[in-house]
């Protein structure tokens, strides 16, 4: 599994704040024909979205690695967890 998705969304959210720095001191208006902030927002929210995105993925499949090296439970116990 690959990690350029986080990759791409850390650069995304970096371009994000970026875009925003340079709205702040004045020196950018608009984007094609969208206002500074609307850029600045959806850049940011793809950005987070794919970082969150990966970091549970890999949470998950971490997860059922762990979950596949347990040791099989022993003849006649049940599970009183899951009901």
């Amino acid at each position: 599994m690959s990690r350029i998705p986080r990759f791409v969304g850390y650069a995304l959210m970096a371009g994000a704040a970026g875009l925003a720095l340079l709205e702040r001191r004045g020196m950018v208006a608009s984007v094609g024909p969208l206002p500074v902030i609307a850029a600045v927002l959806l850049l940011g929210m793809v950005g987070v979205m794919l970082v969150f995105t990966d970091l549970m993925v890999r949470g998950l499949y971490a997860q059922v690695d762990v979950a596949k090296r347990a040791p099989p439970p022993a003849d006649g116990a049940e599970d009183t967890d899951a009901k």
